[in-house]
């Protein structure tokens, strides 16, 4: 099946943790760290988060760099919350903006439906919406080069489809507990052979944080 080269970019703390409980996350990383993620956004031809990460955090998903241009953005929002105020949704007319939601749904009376955004069905599974045909969709638009960027949920979903072929890690030098919020979400493996498995290709200093590159064991790469 056709789909993107897929890059998991991971902003963490040294055990894994990508927020508090109550959900504070700015910042985690220094800026050295969010300078490079801000080059990685201009690499790809779109960038995609889950919809907790859209609601909480309210980003814009953009590079923030003169010249650069900024990739589409994606939303994995099955019951479509994404609120009409965020700032997603108020630049739709100036970034393509488009939502991927719960094919099942009528999305008659939404208000997102009355907005710049572009609501795209697609089927579920077990998961929540089937990343299978999510990526034949969006590589069917276009999307050759896709950053996903989180939150936990949504990486799971991609590791556990085996469809991450690269990882770009950045560790602060700090831990935030068992209670924090994962950087990836349950695989509900059952035995050690089924673990996704990686090369380690880069491994740098960044300010006070440490970058990691991985690559798929199979030598695909985005």
């Amino acid at each position: 099946m056709p789909r993107p080269q897929i890059t998991l970019k991971l902003a963490t703390s040294l055990d894994g943790k990508i927020a508090l409980a109550n959900g504070q996350s700015e910042w985690i990383t220094g800026e050295a760290s969010r300078a490079q993620g801000r080059k990685l956004r201009a690499r790809h031809d779109g960038i995609a988060v889950g919809a907790n990460t859209a609601v909480l955090d309210n980003p814009q998903l953009t590079t923030r760099i003169a010249g650069e241009p900024d990739p589409q953005r994606i939303i994995f929002d099955s019951r479509l919350r994404l609120p009409v105020e965020s700032n997603l949704v108020k630049t739709a007319a100036q970034i393509p903006t488009l939502i991927l939601y719960d094919g099942t749904m009528n999305v008659e009376g939404y208000s997102l439906a009355n907005t710049d955004v572009t609501l795209l069905p697609i089927k579920k599974d077990a998961r929540g919406l089937d990343v299978v045909d999510a990526m034949a969709v969006l590589h069917g638009r276009g999307i050759k080069r896709l950053l996903v960027e989180g939150g936990g949920t949504l990486a799971a979903s991609f590791i556990a489809a085996g469809f991450i072929d690269v990882i770009e890690w950045f560790r602060a030098p700090i831990i935030l507990g068992g209670d924090g919020r994962n950087g990836i979400g349950p695989l509900r493996l059952e035995t050690l052979d089924l673990a996704r498995r990686y090369d380690r290709v880069e491994l740098r200093e960044l300010g006070d944080d440490i970058y990691e590159r991985y690559q798929r064991l199979d030598g695909s790469s985005a």
